[in-house]
């Protein structure tokens, strides 16, 4: 099983990409060249479709996930059947829906919106790649916190925002999904309808930026 994962990992991950997985670990550890590279090829690295699912509502969460590359979608299905989202994760981002209980089902569902390249956690496995390599869970202790406090943040801000000043704040801070995700899942997380979005656009002179359909 270990083997075909690195078969796969290095037959899909092409230079640009694995430089870009140095850096990230580089990012977030103080490991000399030589134990950089081992890590590197050691670490569980797979490429997902647009589309594809990551996590599933309703199920057991058995992995997580580092954004290398790419864009992902956190969104639930209520009661009546309406998708609502509540967060988006693009690079350098943890996916991460894990609670107290390791057997709990997932509130939310995660599907990727672009071709994204992930590095993927698995429980069950783990293990073994920590007694490999010790300072590996210092590393992903740091990755999967990455972003949690902004995160809350965020939520918190939310709360007391008008509709005009979450859209303001998300121009600030994350202006890049205005273009990389459709602006009805958009409009969702900013707690608006696809219309109030786009009219608050363009009274804040983004009329011709449009999220992808």
């Amino acid at each position: 099983m270990k083997e075909r994962m690195e078969e796969m990992k290095e037959e899909r991950l092409g230079g640009a990409a694995l430089d870009k997985l140095t850096e990230v670990i580089r990012h977030y550890s103080e490991l000399d060249q030589k134990t950089l590279r081992a890590l590197v090829d050691h670490i569980p690295v797979q490429t997902f479709r647009k589309g594809e699912v990551l996590i599933e509502q309703g199920e057991v969460p058995r992995r997580c996930y580092f954004v290398i590359e790419g864009c992902a979608r956190k969104f639930s299905v209520d009661e009546d059947g309406k998708e609502v989202t509540s967060d988006f994760y693009t690079e350098e981002q943890s996916i991460n829906v894990f609670t107290d209980n390791p057997k709990a089902e997932s509130p939310y569902s995660v599907v990727c919106l672009e071709n994204s390249i992930m590095i993927v956690g698995d429980l069950e496995e783990e293990q073994n790649e920590l007694e490999m390599y010790p300072e590996f869970e210092s590393i992903i202790l740091k990755m999967m916190q990455a972003g949690m406090g902004e995160l809350q943040d965020t939520f918190a801000s939310f709360i007391r925002m008008t509709p005009e000043e979450r859209v303001r704040h998300m121009m600030g801070k994350r202006p890049e999904l205005f273009t990389r995700v459709p602006q009805h899942q958009l409009a969702s997380y900013l707690g608006l309808t696809p219309e109030s979005l786009s009219r608050i656009k363009g009274r804040l002179g983004q009329g011709p930026l449009k999220a992808v359909d």
